[in-house]
């Protein structure tokens, strides 16, 4: 089971790959993605792909509002991880 941090540092990773311009240090991650730079529906899903595949999860596509954001995405990710 992945620890908090290397939840944040896997999600991190993967909007980097998708998303190459996000300053990543100033992410607030209380904040949307798509408020805090160019990130699309499709960045978005390519978001949520990359994670089932970096963490070897499935995420249903309801839950996809739950990865909006940093906190989010950790939280949800946390408790998807531990079952």
């Amino acid at each position: 089971m992945p620890t908090e941090d290397q939840i944040r540092q896997t999600a991190l990773e993967v909007i980097g790959n998708i998303a190459p311009e996000a300053d990543l240090a100033q992410l607030d991650p209380a904040d949307r993605f798509r408020d805090q730079f160019d990130f699309d529906s499709v960045d978005f899903m390519n978001f949520a792909i990359g994670l089932q595949d970096r963490l070897k999860i499935q995420i249903p596509e309801q839950d996809y509002p739950q990865l909006a954001t940093l906190n989010g995405c950790i939280a949800y990710l946390k408790s998807k991880t531990a079952a």
